[in-house]
């Protein structure tokens, strides 16, 4: 059987779908009667299931969304017109400083293994540039670079999923290995920084790369990972004594649910409470929510930490 053939015969469940794009199962439904796609067949069960071809369209069409498109122009384009649209839409993202030399070549290094299915020489990769450039510099001119391309190759259908979580899999190890051999945080030294995404963002990549940042800068961290339920984070926000909470968002959920929950923790977190959030979600630029400190990338997060001191000082 050919590769072409074998993944025309492979599906994916709904729920697989909804976490793979980041698009609810409300949503999938909605558009299929909407709009005729995505057109499921059925399994042996009667349930929904996605063919492969439909699954590489529907990322293309979440990521349009996630720069600002309406689904009623984008959900019917065909794959080649996706494809093209994405790649004229890239100057509305945030604006990426180019790589250097030095560091595109590492990040092509770390993509060959990723391809190659060679955890191990990507473990050896990781640590090297780890010792070169010690864990700050290592986060923002490594980390942060090889997950955008590995990323931007997953939209593109160019990575399979299961390549983008294993590499997601030793990164996060390389970097939980790197945090553990720092030497406690002074305790007055401050700020008390509680870490987390909300319920619905399964993502925790992006709080291990906070927690390196600031952990080096001497905050004292406190990670409760992935799915966090808002009403938890404002009780482990009192128990732990926060000075600041940062989340996480991928861009997975939905721009009303991101609001929501922002205003809903933001309500119920004491005011001297500090609310920081960042990730991949563009709408955090451009759908601020009072009393939210929106933080554009990972390299700002430092600055943010600096200007914190020098209030509190």
């Amino acid at each position: 059987m050919t590769e072409s053939a074998a993944c025309a015969t492979l599906s994916l469940s709904i729920a697989a779908v909804e976490r793979d794009t980041g698009l609810s199962k409300d949503t999938l439904r909605v558009w299929e009667r909407r709009y005729g796609f995505p057109a499921p067949e059925r399994d042996r069960g009667g349930e929904r299931a996605y063919p492969l071809d439909q699954v590489e369209r529907l990322r293309l069409v979440k990521r349009l969304l996630d720069l600002g498109h309406r689904p009623g122009r984008v959900v019917a384009l065909a794959v080649d017109d996706l494809q093209r649209l994405v790649e004229a839409s890239g100057a509305e993202a945030t604006p990426v400083a180019p790589m250097t030399p030095s560091c595109a070549a590492a990040v092509d290094e770390g993509l060959a293994c990723v391809r190659q299915h060679d955890l191990v020489g990507l473990r050896r990769v990781l640590a090297r540039d780890l010792a070169r450039l010690g864990l700050p510099s290592f986060v923002l001119e490594r980390a942060v670079p090889l997950t955008r391309a590995i990323g931007d190759a997953w939209l593109r259908g160019q990575m399979q999923v299961f390549e983008e979580h294993a590499c997601t899999e030793v990164l996060q190890s390389v970097l939980r290995s790197a945090l553990a051999t720092l030497p406690p945080a002074e305790p007055l030294a401050g700020p008390r920084v509680l870490l987390a995404t909300l319920t619905g963002e399964p993502h925790a990549l992006a709080l291990h790369l906070a927690e390196a940042l600031l952990a080096t800068d001497g905050a004292v961290c406190v990670s409760l990972g992935p799915q966090t339920p808002v009403w938890d984070l404002a009780q482990a926000a009192d128990a732990y004594r926060a000075d600041i909470v940062v989340l996480a968002f991928s861009g997975i959920t939905g721009v009303a649910q991101v609001v929501d929950a922002l205003t809903a923790l933001r309500e119920q977190l004491p005011t001297p409470v500090e609310l920081w959030a960042g990730g991949q979600a563009l709408l955090l630029q451009r759908r601020p929510v009072a009393g939210v400190q929106a933080l554009p990338s990972l390299a700002s997060l430092l600055p943010a930490l600096a200007d914190w001191r020098a209030r509190h000082r």
